[in-house]
């Protein structure tokens, strides 16, 4: 019995984990919206704002795949919205013909400090609740 009881409270501290996660992602979208963003392009936005703080430093895309929880191809499909869109550009690693360098581009950066304050209130009012 005492078995059964500490899976149903490990399940459950997974469900409330998933539910604080959900809900999270739901009102980051929410609040990014009108900036044209959601909680994975901010994602994106914010880990090249912070490994690449200075304007023309570049991260490789694939440092960026274990860090988003997307698969490798949405994260290249959402790289390539926000190549669209201006916010960031992408170019090929001389080095390594197969590697991908991304940066933030001047638009990114702009939208970055914009939308941030609002992007660490939700996890404040959500996390701290």
């Amino acid at each position: 019995m005492a078995v059964k009881t500490a899976k149903a409270g490990l399940e459950e501290r997974w469900r409330d984990i998933l539910s604080v996660h959900a809900r999270t992602m739901c009102e980051i979208d929410r609040v990014l919206h009108p900036h044209g963003l959601g909680a994975s392009d901010f994602e994106v936005l914010d880990i090249l704002a912070t490994e690449s703080p200075r304007e023309g430093d570049q991260c490789r895309v694939q440092n960026l795949v274990g860090r988003v929880h997307l698969s490798q191809s949405a994260l290249s499909r959402l790289i390539g919205r926000l190549e669209k869109d201006g916010l960031v550009e992408r170019s090929v690693c001389v080095e390594d013909r197969r590697g991908v360098w991304v940066a933030l581009t001047q638009k990114g950066r702009d939208l970055y400090a914009e939308v941030l304050p609002l992007q660490r209130e939700v996890l404040e009012r959500m996390l701290d609740a």
